[in-house]
């Protein structure tokens, strides 16, 4: 068995799946014919279990080399990451001023350009995804569950 990145990160998760199915089976049973409290937490388990078992596989059928890189190399490689991390920490941020729906819009879609590119074409595409989808995502939510999702200063929709 090869011992590569890939390979530990399959069996800490393979580890941490095993041990949150344990823990699921303390939670409260549920009460009048209710859905099981346990159910959600192990629907997402089994299949990040499962992708575990695959990266395993993965791993050792197709060994990473292991060149060293320098960290510069490693920052420059992993810059888009990074920039989308940030992104999300400033549409947290600026929840209270954006409210979820102007806030998620302009998240998606800077994160969409960050990762797919800023080609004119490409920004349409991106903000027809974002508006669809935020927009769809908010309206269920508010219209169709009745959840009241943070609205902000500059867009009062309630």
């Amino acid at each position: 068995m090869s011992l590569n990145r890939d390979a530990f990160v399959a069996v800490f998760f393979l580890l941490l799946c095993a041990v949150m199915f344990v823990a699921s089976f303390d939670l409260p049973p549920p009460m009048f014919g209710q859905m099981s409290p346990a159910l959600w937490p192990r629907i997402i388990l089994v299949p990040l279990a499962l992708l575990s078992v695959l990266l395993l596989f993965q791993s050792q059928r197709n060994p990473a080399d292991n060149e060293k890189t320098s960290f510069s190399d490693w920052i420059e490689f992993n810059k888009r990451p990074f920039v989308c991390f940030v992104l999300f920490f400033l549409f947290l941020v600026t929840m209270p001023v954006a409210g979820m729906l102007l806030g998620g819009l302009a998240y998606v879609f800077l994160t969409l350009s960050v990762l797919g590119g800023w080609k004119p074409r490409q920004l349409g595409l991106h903000a027809v995804i974002s508006a669809v989808f935020v927009i769809g995502m908010w309206a269920v939510f508010t219209q169709a569950l009745g959840v009241l999702l943070p609205e902000g200063e500059i867009l009062r929709v309630y």
